[in-house]
């Protein structure tokens, strides 16, 4: 393609030295012999909105958007995709050349991508998922399952009013559970998915029941830091399926990087070390 100039990219949060998307987009670049640039962004609140009106004069052509600012870069763009709305916040911008920024979320996407390719053979419309969790990305989670034909949502959360609000944006598909009751969930279930932080290297454990769990469900964390989580291990043991959080990181990144950069990426195992490394 005929560049005026190089295209910028990166991913903007706060804290954001942690993100491991520089390393996925330097691959990918390397990878294809492609011109430009990805950048982490450590952005305070208060200068989110004059940053993001700056970018694209500076040769930006979008960033990737992580905690705390998902939800409020929603109200900053001009444009705001179906599903950045259903969702009710956006992982990815697009500056447009009329100037327009284009709010998009990619993580239900990426979730999903990530199971078809890593567990070919599951059905999603084939019984209950479980979700634990009621926090953003679990909103994207919800979203994706009922996207691709799942009858029932589970939905178990340690503070139950965030998971009766997604109850409500959701609507009856989605069923809410008290935390205590959260391993019972799992009996009869398709597919067993943890979208909170429990189990992260150096957060609590995930301290829930997991006796009923049973060969045939696919079991899923979004968790990828360890990459075999408490539940994944034990999920393996019982004879589930098993998928790991890092390929959602990874299918996420796909729509923006085709879009700023004009190459749509293939995951492999080689994409998966360079972001391990």
């Amino acid at each position: 393609m005929t560049l005026d100039r190089i295209p910028l990219a990166g991913v903007i949060g706060s804290p954001i030295a942690h993100s491991r998307s520089p390393r996925l987009f330097a691959h990918w670049m390397r990878k294809y012999g492609l011109p430009g640039h990805y950048i982490p962004m450590d952005i305070a609140a208060d200068k989110l909105e004059a940053t993001l009106r700056m970018l694209p004069d500076i040769g930006f052509v979008g960033v990737n958007v992580t905690i705390p600012h998902k939800e409020r870069v929603m109200e900053i763009a001009d444009l705001v995709s179906d599903r950045a709305t259903l969702i009710g916040a956006a992982n990815t911008l697009i500056f447009r050349k009329d100037g327009r920024i284009h709010a998009d979320n990619t993580d239900g996407y990426g979730f999903v991508e990530n199971l078809r390719q890593n567990a070919p053979a599951w059905q999603p419309e084939s019984g209950p998922a479980v979700v634990l969790g009621a926090g953003g990305a679990a909103r994207a989670v919800i979203a994706s399952l009922l996207d691709v034909g799942v009858p029932e949502i589970r939905l178990s959360n340690r503070t139950k009013a965030r998971a009766d609000t997604l109850k409500e944006a959701f609507g009856n598909r989605v069923q809410v559970f008290d935390w205590v009751k959260a391993g019972n969930l799992i009996e009869g279930a398709a597919t067993v998915v943890n979208t909170t932080s429990l189990g992260m290297t150096g957060k609590k454990e995930l301290r829930v029941p997991l006796d009923a769990l049973s060969p045939g469900m696919l079991v899923t964390d979004l968790v990828y830091t360890p990459l075999q989580t408490r539940l994944l291990r034990e999920a393996e043991e019982a004879g589930c399926q098993v998928v790991d959080g890092l390929g959602m990181l990874l299918h996420q990144a796909v729509p923006g990087f085709e879009r700023w950069f004009g190459t749509r990426p293939e995951i492999d195992e080689t994409t998966r070390a360079a972001v391990l490394r």
